[in-house]
């Protein structure tokens, strides 16, 4: 297989969901740090890998893929020998809803309260602290009756994408407390072999 080449930035909860999948997968990488604050991802080199200017990218062989989520499922349709990702349609539709569900509630609720409470960057914390709470009480609901979030004995990349907002929480000034199976469930991913961290995970 071609050589991975994986565009992060270390303070980002969307390189750390890709460099976790791709250290559970065993898999080797070479790793770049864009420094984001300098606007390095603005630079014409970076923004014809990744068009958006944002950390993930990832490059295999000749081909770069932009958005976490999306190299998450790459990453589990070419190298995650069926383990991660279902091969029904309902069932990738069903981890499909959860890819987005970290995109969309996990983004605009606990990791804008991160971003709000350690960059200081302006954030409606009534609304995002709204949506952290529903998000987290559907987690709850879910993994208070099965371990992983799509059913099953293994994890899958829905718990890969759910992951690192939800375990940097504390950094926004959310507590899983009242969430427990939520919490158990971070103790079963980090126990997961092959698991890295990230500061604040």
């Amino acid at each position: 297989m071609s050589e991975l080449k994986l565009y992060e930035h270390e303070l980002s909860g969307n390189s750390y969901k890709v460099r976790l999948f791709l250290s559970l997968l065993g898999l080797p990488f070479t790793a770049e740090r864009v420094d984001l604050f300098k606007g390095a991802g603005q630079q014409p080199d970076y923004l014809a890998i990744s068009a958006m200017g944002q950390v993930p990218a990832l490059v295999d062989g000749e081909q770069a893929i932009r958005d976490s989520q999306a190299i998450l499922f790459y990453l589990a349709r070419t190298r995650g020998n069926g383990r991660w990702l279902a091969d029904d349609p309902l069932g990738q539709a069903r981890t499909i809803a959860w890819l987005a569900f970290s995109a969309n509630e996990l983004a605009n609720g606990p990791a804008a309260l991160r971003i709000a409470a350690r960059f200081k960057r302006p954030v409606d914390i009534e609304r995002a602290t709204a949506v952290t709470q529903r998000a987290f009480k559907l987690m709850q609901a879910t993994l208070a009756r099965q371990p992983w979030l799509m059913p099953g004995d293994h994890p899958s990349i829905a718990d890969v994408a759910c992951f690192p907002y939800t375990a940097l929480a504390h950094e926004g000034n959310v507590s899983l407390a009242d969430y427990p199976a939520v919490s158990a469930w971070c103790d079963r991913v980090r126990k997961l072999p092959g698991f890295v961290g990230m500061e604040g995970v």
